[in-house]
């Protein structure tokens, strides 16, 4: 058998706030019993989506797909304050598991626009988490940066009273890029007290750098629709991988792509689950001669405790 190295990018996979997110809805489930609906995904992953769905859950897009005398959960990305406030007008039960670190960024958009300030926010058009942290404040109130350049070409009316927050699950490189011609343009403008880009996305692409360089193949597991997984392909391509692919599960391997592969890196993105690294190693072992290499640069104890509502 051809002989292949696995580098395991450590940490990988979930994060706490996925975590919680999950274990939100299955908490639900336990307490109020099935059907326990959930607007969006609880997270971008088909593999956990289907798990909870055996379980119980009820995925829908909006809210007005829910009946009114069953609990709603709302994603970890976060959602607009028009969404609790339905609910709230509709008498339904709702649990809210927006990670904790994209509430801390609503809370900062918050305080900008109560100091009278302009905000800009860096994130990725039409994804979740930007629809929920745009939607905490009225339309126009934040305007969202996608690249350097949209930062070197938006146009401000009080460049000494700005502000800019950030998607949690962005590249740290690339946001330093766009920030950094933020600061150049708007020296004064204000900054978060602390980075908005959650340690989990922090410390999976640094751990992707240091597995990468020399790989001639990385595999990350993750969904299509995360923000974070993809941010890890493009990490490895700059940390200096041969190639780099995004797949949800091992079942969308191309073996031939292992073709003349000596050194395969191997991560997960913070809402891919384990088992679906355990199933890609193990079929790795039934082709080829496997030995194991884990690059780890970091240990993550971080937990987040879940709403008051599910322990009354």
């Amino acid at each position: 058998m051809q002989s292949l190295t696995i580098r395991l990018s450590a940490p990988r996979g979930f994060c706490a706030g996925v975590d919680r997110a999950i274990q939100i809805v299955e908490e639900a489930l336990t307490k109020w019993g099935p059907p326990v609906y959930v607007r969006h995904e609880i997270v971008h992953n088909a593999h956990v989506v289907e798990g909870l769905k055996a379980k119980g859950a009820v995925f829908v897009e909006e809210l007005h797909e829910c009946p009114d005398d069953r609990p709603v959960i709302f994603s970890a990305h976060g959602v607009p304050k028009s969404v609790p406030a339905e609910a709230a007008s509709r008498e339904m039960i709702y649990v809210d598991a927006t990670c904790p670190l994209v509430s801390k960024v609503h809370v900062e958009a918050q305080k900008h626009a109560d100091a009278g300030r302009d905000i800009l926010l860096i994130g990725h058009a039409g994804h979740p988490e930007v629809v929920g942290t745009m939607g905490q404040l009225p339309d126009g109130t934040i305007r969202l940066i996608e690249t350097p350049q949209d930062a070197e070409t938006i146009s401000v009316e009080n460049p000494d009273n700005l502000a800019f927050v950030t998607q949690t699950t962005l590249s740290v490189d690339d946001t330093a890029e766009v920030i950094g011609v933020l600061q150049r343009r708007f020296p004064s403008i204000s900054a978060p007290h602390k980075e908005d880009i959650c340690y989990a996305t922090t410390n999976r692409q640094e751990a992707v750098k240091a597995m990468a360089e020399g790989a001639d193949l990385v595999l990350v597991i993750g969904a299509e629709n995360s923000s974070n997984s993809k941010r890890l392909v493009d990490v490895a391509l700059r940390s200096g991988a041969k190639a780099a692919r995004l797949i949800a599960s091992v079942d969308f391997v191309d073996w031939c792509w292992l073709e003349g592969v000596s050194t395969l890196g191997i991560t997960a993105g913070a809402s891919a689950p384990e088992i679906l690294v355990d199933d890609l190693i193990d079929a790795c072992r039934e082709r080829f001669d496997v030995s194991m290499e884990e690059i780890r640069v970091t240990d993550e104890h971080v937990t987040f405790k879940l709403p008051r509502i599910l322990a009354i």
